[in-house]
């Protein structure tokens, strides 16, 4: 048995390793066709535990980095705050319009993908926060070598947060909201291709504190819905309500504390 923060008990269900199997060409397509608010997900979407940026980056006081998949920027005020050099690549402009606001200490931004930049420069190294899994890893892999091919020493960090799907209740909750989250171990989540290795891999496990009503405005963030025609996005709701309301018994307004886990993993070239 298993109990949480809610008091809630019960087995732990069995978990998928792996996240959805989908083709490059349809996880490319996904993955780059953003078309919800960029305010709304950086309203909703966690920010990341304060020790993952020095411990991607090996504790580097200063490097010039890209940030691919950089969204609204999350996780790119955290690398500005530190003192890093940021150039923020993402193929959302609406995500991108977010991030100029939230994070005007950012270097550069650009219109792009992990698999083809635009970057012509050399940096230091590359992070991809909760966006590595939309990219070919191999092609994104072979470009993040190529922009720190002059580096003395390149690394390229990936991190995510997810729920955890380790805790039963939550596990049933990210299969209403169809959250895609899984428990991914790193050998599968982190493939980069032959030029770059696993160095190190950190695990955390903390809780985000939500409304009931930003539960909701956080399953429609999720890719499932965003892609979802009405009918397809009123039963995801009808089935949330349900859920939060009467299986759980959580009141409107009510805060519930919402079990995450972040996977980190530091990479250098091989």
């Amino acid at each position: 048995m298993v109990e949480n923060g809610s008091g809630l008990t019960g087995q732990v269900p069995d978990l998928p390793q792996r996240g959805p199997n989908l083709a490059g060409a349809k996880r490319a397509l996904i993955g780059s066709a953003w078309t919800g608010s960029g305010a709304d997900y950086d309203a909703v979407r966690p920010t990341y535990p304060q020790w993952c940026v020095p411990w991607l980056l090996d504790g580097s006081a200063t490097r010039r980095v890209v940030e691919v998949g950089a969204g609204t920027g999350l996780f790119t005020r955290d690398l500005v705050a530190s003192g890093h050099r940021v150039i923020a690549v993402e193929p959302s402009v609406s995500m991108l319009e977010v991030l100029r606001k939230q994070v005007p200490g950012v270097e550069h931004t650009l219109i792009g993908t992990g698999e083809s930049t635009g970057l012509e420069e050399t940096v230091d190294a590359v992070v991809a926060a909760q966006a590595w899994h939309w990219v070919d890893p191999i092609e994104a892999g072979a470009e993040a070598a190529r922009i720190t091919q002059a580096a003395s020493d390149p690394v390229l960090g990936l991190v995510w947060n997810q729920l955890d799907v380790q805790v039963p209740w939550v596990h049933r909750l990210a299969r209403i909201m169809h959250a895609g989250d899984v428990h991914r171990d790193a050998q599968a989540a982190a493939q980069a291709g032959p030029l770059w290795r696993i160095e190190a891999v950190r695990e955390d496990r903390w809780v985000q504190r939500l409304s009931v009503e930003q539960v909701f405005e956080l399953t429609r963030t999720r890719a499932y819905w965003l892609r979802a025609n009405q009918k397809t996005r009123q039963r995801v709701e009808d089935n949330l309500r349900w859920y939060l309301h009467e299986h759980l018994g959580f009141e409107p307004g009510e805060c519930i504390e919402l079990p995450y886990r972040t996977l980190a993993v530091r990479n250098t070239r091989t």
